[in-house]
């Protein structure tokens, strides 16, 4: 995959170059990733990408050409490294909140320019004209696009063929398939006089998948149950959503 970041701080992005997961990929050349300054598109001496914005008010909004510029040249390195539709991402809390079903839909890209932010925001004319899709982390406030990008590049990355060691936990990883995650342990077996939970340690993979899951649907349940309505359970979830509704009932009429 291609990747280019148009962003006034590339510094920042060092925490997806140069570590973990993300890191490696790079490094092996499964993602290509570059990183553009505005400023070293302008003309002036002082390099300014941003001034005040008409009709008044507080702060600055970048400059439109800055940013075209910017973007063309991204639009232009795509093209040498082979990849002629790359589509321009905002970051934006105007955008779409970012979920794990939008990474699948940035993934299927061929390569990404990212445009971040900064100040109040980018020159609407750069948006009208460049931009082809707006992604927001969520429904907050941060001083730039940097981190919102880095959290959707780091998703997109680790979702990538072979990026992952063990491709299986990208797979089972939480809102994979609209559930949350289940609890983990690993050694001792007894940390502060709580034990693992017997089942994670008979073997019996069956048993293991089917408490997992049972654990998973329950902390949705409790945590953020409105993610249910649009999970789709197999036959045997089902059955061991079942069963475990009979095994409380019984309980419940025996301690009765």
């Amino acid at each position: 995959m291609w990747l280019a970041v148009i962003t006034l701080f590339p510094d920042m992005f060092h925490a997806i170059t140069e570590s973990g997961i993300t890191g490696r990929a790079i490094k092996r050349n499964q993602v290509q990733f570059c990183c553009i300054n505005p400023r070293d598109f302008t003309t002036d001496n002082y390099h300014r990408v941003d001034d005040r914005p008409f009709g008044g008010g507080p702060g600055m909004v970048m400059l439109a050409e800055p940013l075209e510029k910017a973007i063309l040249h991204a639009k232009a390195l795509a093209v040498s490294a082979g990849y002629s539709k790359v589509p321009v991402v905002y970051m934006s809390p105007q955008g779409t909140t970012l979920n794990e079903a939008g990474v699948k839909q940035l993934v299927e890209h061929d390569g990404l320019i990212v445009l971040c932010g900064r100040y109040e925001g980018i020159d609407e004319r750069i948006i009208e004209q460049y931009v082809d899709q707006e992604w927001s982390i969520g429904d907050y406030v941060l001083t730039g696009g940097e981190l919102p990008a880095m959290v959707m590049l780091d998703s997109m990355i680790r979702r990538l063929p072979d990026v992952m060691s063990d491709q299986q936990s990208a797979e089972q990883d939480s809102f994979v398939d609209g559930l949350l995650d289940c609890p983990h342990y690993t050694k001792p077996d007894v940390f502060n006089g709580v034990a693992v939970p017997a089942v994670l340690k008979t073997g019996h993979h069956l048993n293991i998948e089917k408490w997992r899951f049972l654990q998973r649907y329950q902390r949705t349940k409790t945590r953020r149950p409105e993610l249910l309505a649009s999970v789709q359970l197999t036959r045997q979830q089902k059955k061991w959503l079942k069963d475990d509704v009979d095994t409380a009932l019984s309980d419940s009429v025996k301690k009765s």
